[in-house]
């Protein structure tokens, strides 16, 4: 068999192993993530696509807004004001139906009634006129039972929330809309909570009905598209918020959920019946959300111009009014397709209308097969047609179907027929690139090798780049003068000691994965990981002209990042990290090391070495970047202050090391004088005029214990003020160099 045929055989194989698997992506047993995440944009386009926009006045929002709590004080206000909305929403305005978006589960223990209850058991309290007085006055306080007795025999909808894992119960739940067997209960896929978060019970009573407005099935990215309707409590079946203010509109209208059961073992409620309304739901009982738009849909009207009745009767009689809040500190925002911040409150605005014009879309069971069959079909067109086609044609090809499949999408989504977009396109896309790069592939395989050597090393976009260029990369090694960095955790041996194993596996994971990102952004080279160690360097295998700059880039951007990181691992309970890191500029050997059995793609040398040095003395100095005078010189853009003056343990030659404090153009006032004072300090301490120079230490140490300093270089400051009480007690002499040599790495 000729080596074409093999080409060809392969190909062919490759394109069925896409079909095949497009195929079995459609059957609930096998999921490709990537496709349900492409499914999901396509989705999400259509959907921004055919919104129907418009305001759906007959659904209000009664909004807690910034006006409202300067107007009735800060949230959560006294259940006396709530009352006073409920009973003007429907004595004045003869509002419909007065849904609340947040649960009432404690109780609101006024001061005024406080007051008087500690009065009870005081001597004043035991006189005839104070309990005269108090019975009249209690209960003006007691705004629970206010705000239930504006609930009573009303339409009113109150709000809950199911907990998926935690096994805790506030208050008693309503009942539920109907109580199912056991058996049906075990086999239908509802969202099972264990616990959950209800109103006061004399709330609850009071109110008409109630419905629960978590959502249990926000997707992976966390965006709200779908919301069940039934959540399965003990066998009862609970229906949501939305539902509930729903049912309450329509006159308390009968709800009926038939559960489908079949030989197989299919079981399943398919569809809602709500008075002459049908509402179909999937294995979980849940619904898209039908937006309308983006925020605004609906009309919102500030609660305390409603309390003051300026907001004309006309614009809410007769209407749904949902309590919200758009108040900054109390906004409700979920991620939606329409918007990243979309207020929760109009999600459930959007549930109530679109079950009202009946504009839920469905996904019935045969869509599977449809979805099927359209694969099949397209499949074999792709690996047949394009065989009498030039690429021109084929391009020609490739458009028609796909804005086939698109129009015909598009289409049954506007009847209300949710069908898949993402899988056929993927099958036409996925087909066509096998046919047109097959043929490029094979004529890349040095550049595929490339990527293969230098991926566990460089960031993808270097790789490309060395792709380009194949005949500049070598292996071989060379001496090139660059800048190589290491960073290692500080006392990572008692930390580790505190941690569960795989507690420690996942905080290093954590630490080190944006620590590598960070690298790769800055175009560094992975050389290795030591354990909590890492280590990486610029100017090889590509040539980089700012290699020191891109160094101390790198090194800030992962102390800074370390802020937000030790936040994390707090609130999970892990100890805080501190990193060391290291930078040093020089001539370093370069290329492929090791033995036959094993080779790396490393650096070497003297240069490397002191690097090393220079992060481990990052601990004695207080400091968490230390480079060297060679990178100094090379990153002049950075403003640097002098630490000292050094040889390290295994090098004789003396060094200057520095912290790198910011760019140039960034440093301020504050920053220059602090800077101007250490080395100051410097120049007294190397003149050994001891006293002058513990002044202006010891000034600056002051500085940097007040509360509020920003100067984090106390410990550097201590430093320098032991060694001149060492060195007053023994002098290093006329001819000391002022260097200081340190005998441990």
């Amino acid at each position: 068999m000729s080596e074409l045929q093999l080409r060809k055989i392969s190909k062919n194989l490759v394109n069925l192993a896409i079909i095949l698997l497009l195929l079995l992506n459609v059957t609930p047993a096998f999921q490709l993530p990537f496709v349900e995440t492409l499914e999901r944009i396509a989705s999400d386009i259509r959907l921004r696509a055919t919104l129907p926009g418009g305001i759906d006045d007959r659904i209000v929002i009664a909004d807690i807004d910034e006006k409202s709590l300067g107007d009735l004080g800060h949230w959560p206000w006294t259940r006396d004001k709530i009352a006073a909305l409920v009973d003007t929403l429907f004595d004045h305005y003869q509002v419909n139906v007065v849904g609340f978006d947040m649960v009432f589960s404690e109780v609101d223990d006024s001061a005024g009634l406080q007051v008087l209850q500690s009065l009870d058991n005081s001597p004043v309290g035991k006189t005839d006129e104070y309990r005269l007085i108090a019975e009249g006055l209690k209960p003006q306080f007691a705004f629970d039972q206010r705000f239930a007795e504006s609930l009573s025999g009303r339409n009113t909808v109150l709000g809950y929330v199911f907990d998926q894992d935690e096994d805790r119960t506030i208050n008693l739940l309503p009942e539920p809309v109907t109580k199912i067997d056991d058996t049906s209960s075990e086999q239908l896929r509802l969202f099972k909570p264990k616990g959950f978060s209800s109103n006061l019970g004399i709330l609850q009573s009071n109110a008409n009905s109630a419905g629960f407005f978590d959502n249990p099935n926000l997707d992976s990215d966390g965006q709200f598209r779908r919301a069940p309707i039934f959540q399965l409590y003990k066998n009862g079946l609970y229906p949501s918020f939305a539902l509930a203010v729903t049912r309450a509109a329509l006159g308390n209208a009968q709800i009926d959920a038939p559960i489908q059961n079949s030989r197989k073992g299919y079981t399943a409620i398919e569809q809602v019946q709500l008075g002459s309304l049908l509402i179909p739901v999937d294995h979980a009982a849940s619904m898209p959300v039908p937006y309308r738009g983006g925020e605004g849909s609906f009309p919102y009207f500030s609660i305390t111009d409603i309390l003051k009745k300026t907001v004309p009767a006309e614009q809410l009689e007769d209407r749904i009014v949902l309590v919200g809040t758009t108040a900054p500190g109390l906004l409700d925002l979920r991620a939606t397709p329409v918007s990243s911040s979309y207020p929760g409150v109009e999600v459930h605005a959007n549930i109530v209308s679109g079950i009202l014009d009946g504009r839920i879309p469905r996904r019935p069971a045969w869509v599977m097969a449809l979805e099927m069959t359209v694969l099949v079909v397209l499949g074999a067109l792709m690996l047949i047609v394009p065989r009498w086609l030039t690429p021109k044609w084929t391009i020609f090809l490739i458009a028609g179907l796909s804005g086939l499949v698109i129009a015909g999408n598009f289409w049954s989504w506007r009847q209300g027929l949710i069908l898949p977009l993402a899988s056929p396109l993927l099958m036409i896309l996925a087909v066509f690139l096998v046919h047109m790069t097959w043929g490029f592939l094979i004529e890349h395989r040095n550049k595929k090798s490339i990527t293969k050597l230098f991926g566990q090393y460089v960031p993808p976009e270097v790789v490309d780049e060395m792709a380009e260029q194949p005949d500049s990369i070598t292996l071989e090694g060379q001496a090139r003068d660059m800048t190589v960095l290491f960073s290692d955790v500080r006392g990572f041996t008692t930390m580790s000691e505190g941690l569960k194993p795989k507690e420690l596996t996942t905080l290093m994971n954590e630490l080190l994965t944006p620590m590598t990102r960070v690298i790769h952004e800055n175009r560094g080279t992975i050389d290795k990981y030591m354990g909590d160690a890492i280590m990486a360097f610029w100017g090889a295998p590509l040539p980089h002209t700012d290699h020191a700059h891109a160094g101390i880039l790198t090194a800030r951007s992962i102390i800074q990042g370390l802020n937000e990181m030790n936040r994390d691992f707090a609130s999970r309970g892990w100890p805080g990290i501190k990193l060391g890191v290291g930078l040093n500029t020089g001539v370093m050997n370069v290329g492929n090391m090791g033995s036959e059995f094993r080779v790396a793609y490393t650096v070497l040398g003297d240069a490397v070495n002191l690097g090393a040095r220079l992060e481990g003395l990052t601990k004695n100095y207080g400091v968490s970047i230390i480079v060297s005078e060679t990178t100094r010189a090379a990153a002049p853009d950075f403003t640097f202050l002098e630490l000292d003056r050094v040889r390290v343990k295994g090098r004789e030659e003396p060094v200057g090391i520095y912290e790198p404090l910011d760019l140039c153009c960034h440093l301020n006032e504050i920053e220059n004088k602090f800077m101007c004072a250490f080395h100051k300090a410097l120049v007294l301490y190397w003149a050994q005029e001891w006293d002058e120079a513990e002044g202006v230490l010891r000034k600056l140490a002051a500085a940097a214990a007040e509360p509020d300093s920003v100067d984090w270089h106390g410990p550097l400051y201590q430093v320098y003020l032991n060694r001149i009480q060492n060195y007053r007690a023994s002098p290093p002499g006329s001819q000391w160099d002022g260097v200081f040599t340190h005998e441990t790495k």
